[in-house]
């Protein structure tokens, strides 16, 4: 009896350890084009997922060995889209995370310049923490931020703007400095104090116009340190990167990029005009990176998700690649995150796009609610936050309906 037993048990184990290999994924995706920029990957690839990491990239993964199995075929499969302009808490048009980005594809947002270092915890407790959206946050210059008033110097102390960034590294990734009223840079000065401290950079959108006594070039390369980001970079109010006589790319522009200074479109509902997008991007003068500054104006005005800005900048030239690296890998090494956002790499959370290229006629509209036509549109169809299917358009990891006998499985 005894032996029979241990012939049984060896047996069991025998067939258990010949049926783990067939499930040893909890989801993959088969036969989409991965375009993985930070990986310099392009082809048609397989990705497998294990619990919340991506377990394998490779070509012709077996069905078999996986519980879930989704066809992309015909789509482009992305590491989740990082956007780096949002507005999810301060801000009175700010949107709920979840409701808006997850199903754009966007897995990860930072909040820009919501919460100030006064009202941080309460933005971790109501948002962050109750998100299943990544979010980040650009901490604002003023104490209270977007709740207060962003002119207020007296709210401003960058010695507790940079304790609050030491107290949650890698939760905060910079400082905003925005809606600046007074004729000065002071606003600058606090952020580059801070900054310097905490070892973090600032993101910037204040205004050029001729009554504040500011202008481009002084606050890119008197201000502006290498890393620091100025968003809204095809709003002529707020920066001034093409010459409105010659049609030309300022000179000090290029001198910006050089010593390392970082422009990010941050589309919004007044933040991007035709003009200065079409001439910046027809002399290759590209942003580093795509954003949205999504709130409860631009989601229905401009519509300024990350797949229709994406689409924006296909528009005026810049290759689909670009676009993904531009929103995938390189807002994540912008805020020293990568690789651990913004990338299929095995091992790496499992933040996940399916995107579709659509061709046909497709109408996109700026700030001064012009229209430009184009022929293509990239558009989300499905996402995976963390390993778990958040969002799928067209049910493409829902099993078939079966009709037979459905009335009486009816309880």
């Amino acid at each position: 009896m005894l032996v029979r037993s241990v012939l049984g048990a060896g047996l069991l184990l025998l067939l258990f350890a010949g049926l783990a290999p067939a499930q040893q994924y909890d989801l993959l995706i088969k036969n989409g084009r991965v375009i993985d920029p930070g990986n310099e990957i392009n082809a048609v690839m397989d990705v497998a997922v294990s619990g919340d990491k991506i377990a394998k990239v490779a070509e012709d993964i077996p069905s078999e060995q996986a519980k879930k199995t989704i066809d992309a075929a015909g789509l482009y499969v992305t590491p989740g889209l990082v956007d780096l302009h949002a507005h999810v808490f301060g801000y009175s048009g700010s949107l709920w995370p979840d409701d808006t980005h997850l199903l754009t594809g966007t897995t990860t947002i930072v909040d820009c310049g919501g919460a100030g270092w006064r009202t941080f915890e309460t933005f971790k407790e109501t948002v962050i923490d109750r998100s299943k959206t990544r979010v980040l946050a650009f901490i604002n210059v003023v104490g209270a931020g977007m709740v207060g008033t962003e002119s207020d110097i007296e709210d401003m102390d960058h010695e507790k703007l940079a304790a609050k960034i030491q107290q949650y590294p890698g939760l905060i990734v910079g400082i905003k400095c925005a809606h600046y009223g007074r004729r000065d840079y002071f606003n600058l000065e606090q952020a580059v104090k801070a900054g310097n401290i905490a070892g973090v950079p600032m993101i910037v959108d204040n205004s050029i116009l001729t009554n504040n006594d500011r202008d481009t070039e002084t606050k890119l390369l008197k201000y502006f340190r290498p890393g620091d980001i100025h968003t809204h970079m095809f709003n002529d109010r707020h920066m001034e990167i093409v010459d409105r006589f010659t049609g030309k790319v300022q000179p000090y522009m290029y001198e910006a990029r050089e010593k390392g200074r970082l422009f990010d479109i941050g589309h919004g509902n007044g933040s991007f005009v035709w003009p200065a997008a079409h001439k910046s991007m027809e002399q290759k003068f590209y942003p580093d990176t795509i954003s949205t500054d999504l709130h409860n104006m631009s989601i229905f005005s401009t519509k300024a998700d990350m797949p229709n800005v994406m689409s924006k900048m296909m528009a005026l030239g810049m290759s689909l690649e670009e676009a993904i690296f531009r929103s995938t890998a390189r807002p994540a090494q912008v805020i020293d995150k990568y690789p651990e956002i913004g990338t299929l790499g095995e091992g790496k959370e499992a933040d996940i796009a399916l995107l579709v290229l659509e061709q046909g006629i497709f109408g996109y509209s700026d700030a001064w609610k012009k229209k430009k036509l184009a022929d293509l549109r990239l558009r989300a169809v499905l996402t995976v936050r963390a390993g778990e299917l958040v969002f799928d358009e067209r049910g493409l990891g829902f099993p078939e309906w079966d009709t037979a006998g459905e009335y009486e499985r009816i309880p």
